[in-house]
Order: structure tokens, then C-alpha cells, then sequence
């Protein structure tokens, strides 16, 4: 069995390279859950349905995330009646936030709701919130006040510095059903390449990850998003700078060192693996720019290998 912590577009291209190599029906996908938002009423789960999409392969190829061919009615008219247009949903997105929302509203959790879509979609990965209970991340502006992270994220288009991050109900959280057990019973936990300040951090808030994480550490083996100082998709190397961490595979290594044991890096970076294993992490280097399926198909190959967990 295999476990992933996971954030969004990176994760989900992880996964989707991993489903070619092993059974999807071994994979659980445990998923943040501090960038949801509400919006027009909606429970919206970006993570989650970026993970849902690209799994079931509805995503759009050139974003990563939303659906592939996607139209904007709803959209436009909104926009015409004046209404918040900042945060885009296509008319096919919006009916899984109709439908999480009305489940949610009858009592339903949103582990169900997640389990539910997954069916519905013909995805086979297990899809876990890292908990039921609302985590949001929140990002205090080095220019005074804090917001939520999708108006950081997209209304600000994350350009702006960051003096703190939160995140909101962590600490009174409580794991999602069988997410715990997943770490637990997992022969390999792969990290996947997602921001570690706000798409794995969030994660790890929840009370017990980080405890049973680290029970594990010998068998974590997380994947770096930071290739030759940058962030292959979003604000990563800029949120670790202003964390204090260094924005390169060095400060990831130092990042995960607690709970990891190995790190995977591109071969970009394969002059810093001295570096990353003298923060008590091992360094595999291989590709890990994931342009194609085929190409996340061979970094998810040498990620399970690393641990020693040969793809079948």
C-alpha cells in the first residue's frame, strides 16, 4: 500500500504518473484541505478536485487544474450582473461544488463527498481530505493584514511578501477517517512535489500526522518542487524564503528532515546532493520535471524505488 500527502497541480501529476506503474486501487491520496474557500454559496476543495480531475482525465493539460474544454457561461454572467468574478469557475466545475455543497448540507461529510465524486468520476486512488473538520490556511502581509489563501493566491496572484502564515482550526482538526491508519499501514508515504508551507504545511497541522509521520520517517520519502532555486508551478521558493528556509533543494531537505528520511531531486540539482544529505536526508537524483504522463510515470518509478518499493 501506498500513502501521498498531497497538494494540487504537482500531486496530481505525480499521481497520475503513478497509476501507470502500480494498482490505483493501493494508492491513498491524503489531500489539503486549507486552501478550500466559499464562494456564491459553494464549498469549493481546489486540492481535492485538482487531484479528482486530473485523475479522471478531465483536467485542462495547460493549467493543471479545472476541466479540459471547459466553458464560462455562469461566469460571464455574472460578471455582467456585477457579481465577484476574481476567483473563475467553469459551468462543469461548478456542479461538483453544487453537488459537495448539497451533501454537505444534508450531513454529510466531506470524506463521503470526496469518496462519492471519486465514484462517480471512475477514479480508483483513494482521495482522503486530511480532515472533515474546516483547516484554512491564512497569510499575514508583510504590508499589515491577512487573507485567506486563494485571495493571496489568486486575486493577489501571490505578489505580495508574506510575514506569517496560519493556519485556522488546525489545532482543534481532527484526522479524516482512515487517514491516520493510511499512514500507519503504508509500506512507502510519498510526499509529493507540492508546496511544503502551503500544501503540505496545512497537512502536517493536523493533530497525529506528524507523530505517526515520523513512527515512519524510514519509509517517507518526500520529492522535491524546487528545481535549480525555483518553483516548478507557484509560489513555493518565495513563501520558503519568507518562512526563513533557503528556497532550494537544501532548504526542502531541511523542511522534511524531521519526518523524511530521503528526498528526490532533478538531476539540476545533483550537485547539491552532498548538501541535502548533510540534513540527515538521503538525495536520489533522477528527472522530475513532469511534462508528460510518461515522464511522471518514471519520476513516480524512481520514487517508489527509492524506498524500496518497486513499481509491478
Amino acid at each position: 500500500m501506498i500513502t501521498a500527502l498531497a497538494g494540487g497541480v504537482g500531486a496530481a501529476r505525480l499521481l497520475r504518473g503513478m497509476v501507470e506503474v502500480v494498482d490505483p486501487s493501493t494508492i491513498t491520496a491524503i489531500v489539503n484541505v486549507g486552501d478550500d474557500t466559499r464562494l456564491h454559496g459553494l464549498h469549493i476543495a481546489p486540492d481535492l478536485d485538482t487531484v479528482l480531475y486530473t485523475l479522471a482525465g478531465l483536467a485542462d493539460p495547460e493549467t493543471g487544474w479545472g476541466i479540459a474544454g471547459e466553458s464560462w457561461t455562469v461566469m460571464e454572467e455574472l460578471e455582467r450582473l456585477g457579481g465577484e468574478t476574481w476567483f473563475r469557475l467553469g459551468d462543469r466545475d461548478l456542479a461538483t461544488h453544487c453537488y459537495r455543497t448539497q451533501r454537505l448540507s444534508e450531513g454529510a461529510t466531506l470524506s463521503e463527498v470526496t469518496a462519492e465524486l471519486a465514484r462517480a468520476r471512475g477514479v480508483r486512488v483513494r482521495l482522503l481530505p486530511v480532515s472533515d473538520d474546516p483547516v484554512r490556511t491564512h497569510l499575514g502581509l508583510a504590508g499589515g493584514g491577512e487573507v485567506p489563501f486563494q485571495e493571496y493566491f489568486v486575486r493577489l496572484r501571490h505578489d505580495v511578501a508574506v510575514s506569517t502564515v496560519r493556519f485556522a482550526g488546525a489545532d482543534e482538526a481532527r484526522p479524516a477517517p482512515g487517514v491516520l491508519e493510511a499512514v500507519d499501514d503504508a509500506e512507502v508515504v510519498v510526499v509529493c512535489p507540492s508546496n511544503p508551507v502551503v500544501s503540505i504545511g496545512p497537512v502536517v497541522a493536523v493533530p497525529g500526522l506528524l507523530e505517526h509521520l515520523g513512527r515512519r520517517r524510514d519509509d517517507v520519502v518526500a520529492v522535491s518542487p524546487i528545481v535549480a532555486g525555483a518553483a516548478i508551478k507557484g509560489p513555493a521558493a518565495r513563501l520558503m524564503a519568507e518562512s526563513g528556509f533557503e528556497p532550494s533543494v537544501v532548504g526542502v531537505a531541511r523542511w522534511y528532515a524531521p519526518w523524511a528520511s530521503t528526498l528526490v531531486v532533478d538531476r539540476a540539482d545533483e550537485a547539491l546532493a552532498p548538501a541535502v544529505e548533510a540534513e540527515g536526508v538521503r538525495c536520489v537524483v533522477t528527472d522530475a520535471i513532469m511534462s508528460d504522463v510518461e515522464r511522471a510515470a518514471g519520476l513516480a518509478g524512481a520514487v517508489l524505488g527509492a524506498v524500496g518499493r518497486p513499481p509491478s
